[in-house]
């Protein structure tokens, strides 16, 4: 009998081996997946401090290698906060290092999709990656190298550090890698144009391989609120957590004081009625905790309803007046309403969702259409629209109850923001059907739609008043000749008071 073989894999080996879960399945798609990862790091990297972001994107055709594909070199340059030294190799030739490994609102899910874009491209041309950064102090760190997929780990080409005369900090990156620009460049407009819509505080210079430059302007200077690092909520806390949590925690600190300082809106009050609830002394050392009793201890932790809800002020959602600058910037619609829900939360996870409707404008589509613009923590979401808890919601509109336009195109603005976006594959591109989402979503969309139905009765009112004063304007001539002819008079009655009597009316 032939003996089998065990071995490890290491996290940049399976992901060489499965880069399609990431959303890197053909040469078209990991074109687009790279751009956006690229992208949605250098944008975190400036809201997080709030600094108005200016991010440029340049893509040129290196090598063709057939009529559609090619050898790509993608350059992103931002102006956030740049990356210290000692972490750019780390940072950038691993895989699963990251800084979001926090329990905070993030674009990034999984800390893994820049350093997968570098590793497709390495993967696909075995060109060394170019990161150049800087935290705006003395020096600029420059460095070139490859990933050691079997240990996870960069290996260094070149590295070099010169001085930052002029202060400049921020972070470029640069990979050459397969793609498909003629078959996804569609997309990639597609996804800055959108970004832009609910970033506008944002500017996006894009050069593309035939040399066209597409520019987003910013339109004002206000960034959202960063997201604040907080507390897991006992709700979403499950067996390995709490573990976790405890292992982490002195082993001398009761009961009562790691319910208060380990857990989000825990207070002292409410940690003794949990614990009397869990049927645990206040003054039990965690070190003291058995197998058994913490499993106990997280069952009862899911079945308490008197944790208070976790607290919406952690989020950073984009808000009503950003939203509704962002929209009228890139979309011009001839009626817009924003809605903005109170927060909620599902599984312990805080969320808010922020929800617009537009109509007309230069939305595209033909008139009678409807459209849906899908976003998870200021992300587009371009990919498997289909299998998305919002179209569910928008496909099963009864139109009966509501008044629409059908002299122009209407878009639907869905937001998700939430310390855990509930994707269903690493590719984060469509949201799962859970409960809480679902309603809340529900009840924004019926909110936007009585506010159109509002706006699309008014617009039919005044139509219907124009066709009468024209028809006033029209006949009320003729009539005052008639009339003055039949009554054997000379002068014509004075038909002014009552057209403006009228127009007065159509004004209302």
């Amino acid at each position: 009998m032939m003996s089998e073989r065990f071995a490890e894999l290491s996290p940049s080996e399976f992901f060489y081996r499965n880069k399609e879960l990431a959303g890197y399945t053909n040469p078209s798609r990991s074109l687009y997946s790279s751009f956006r990862e690229l992208l949605e790091n250098s944008l975190d990297a400036c809201e997080l401090h709030r600094i108005t972001p200016d991010i440029y994107v340049r893509l040129s055709l290196e090598e063709k290698k057939s009529d559609t594909t090619g050898i790509y070199r993608l350059r992103v340059q931002d102006n956030g906060s740049g990356v210290p030294g000692k972490e750019v190799l780390k940072a950038f030739g691993r895989v699963f290092y990251s800084s979001k490994y926090v329990f905070r609102q993030s674009r990034g899910t999984f800390g893994l999709g820049g350093t997968m874009a570098l590793l497709y491209g390495q993967i696909t041309t075995n060109i060394p990656i170019r990161v150049v950064t800087s935290i705006g102090k003395e020096r600029i760190f420059s460095y070139r190298f490859l990933i050691d997929i079997e240990k996870n780990l960069p290996n260094v080409v070149e590295r070099h550090s010169h001085p930052n005369k002029n202060r400049w900090r921020g972070t470029i990156v640069e990979v050459a890698l397969l793609g498909n620009y003629p078959r996804i460049s569609h997309m990639m407009i597609a996804y800055l144009k959108q970004t832009a819509a609910v970033a506008p505080y944002a500017e996006f210079k894009f050069a593309d391989p035939s040399g066209r430059l597409f520019f987003f302007r910013r339109t004002t200077r206000e960034v959202p609120k960063p997201p604040r690092v907080a507390k897991p909520h006992p709700h979403g806390v499950d067996v390995e957590a709490l573990k976790k949590l405890i292992r982490d925690a002195d082993p001398g600190m009761t009961m009562l004081q790691f319910l208060c300082d380990r857990f989000h809106r825990v207070g002292v009050r409410t940690a003794r009625k949990f614990l009397r609830f869990a049927n645990v002394e206040f003054d039990t050392p965690v070190g003291e905790l058995e197998m058994k009793q913490i499993m106990q201890l997280s069952e009862r932790m899911q079945n308490f309803s008197s944790f208070l809800p976790p607290n919406p002020d952690i989020l950073s959602p984009i808000g009503r007046k950003i939203f509704e600058e962002g929209i009228i910037k890139e979309y011009e619609p001839d009626f817009l309403r924003v809605v903005i829900r109170p927060s909620s939360s599902y599984l312990g996870h805080s969320f808010v969702i922020e929800s617009a409707l537009g109509y007309g404008g230069k939305i595209p589509g033909d008139a009678g259409d409807i459209r849906l613009y899908r976003y998870a923590n200021k992300i587009p979401l371009l990919f498997d629209e289909g299998s998305d808890v919002s179209l569910k919601i928008v496909n099963g509109i009864n139109w009966g109850y509501y008044k629409r336009p059908m002299d122009g195109p209407v878009a639907f603005f869905v937001h998700l923001c939430s310390t855990r976006i509930p994707f269903r594959s690493l590719g984060k591109e469509f949201i799962a059907d859970v409960p809480e989402v679902e309603r809340e979503i529900k009840a924004s969309v019926r909110e936007l739609l009585r506010s159109l139905s509002t706006f699309t009765r008014r617009i039919e009112k005044r139509k219907g008043l124009t066709r009468r004063l024209e028809l006033y304007r029209r006949y009320l001539p003729k009539i005052a000749e008639f009339s003055t002819k039949l009554a054997g008079r000379e002068e014509e009655p004075d038909i002014g008071p009552l057209l403006r009597k009228v127009k007065k009316r159509h004004a209302k």
